[in-house]
């Protein structure tokens, strides 16, 4: 069994949503609470592979440079807004 001293104002928080019935148990929030730190974590574990990918990628040369990235996004965007022939 875990116990946590909260503090007052978190003590007071999570008492007031099992109070207005927006949980059944103080219990209920703190694994609710639990949960979404799990969701965080993963997304942030997710996110830090990509950015070790990109860093991989840029260490081996395997990258575009942003000028040749935008000019032809530019050239795109701006294609789609002439009427067509």
């Amino acid at each position: 069994m875990i116990s946590a001293d909260l503090g007052t104002q978190l003590e007071s928080f999570v008492a007031k949503l099992v109070e207005t019935g927006r949980y059944n148990s103080k219990s209920e929030v703190l694994r609710e609470g639990i949960r979404l730190i799990q969701e965080r974590e993963a997304r942030l574990a997710v996110l830090d592979q990509a950015l070790a990918r990109g860093l991989a990628d840029a260490d081996a040369g395997r990258f575009k440079p942003a000028g040749d990235v935008f000019a032809r996004l530019e050239a795109k965007y701006q294609a789609m807004g002439e009427p067509a022939k």
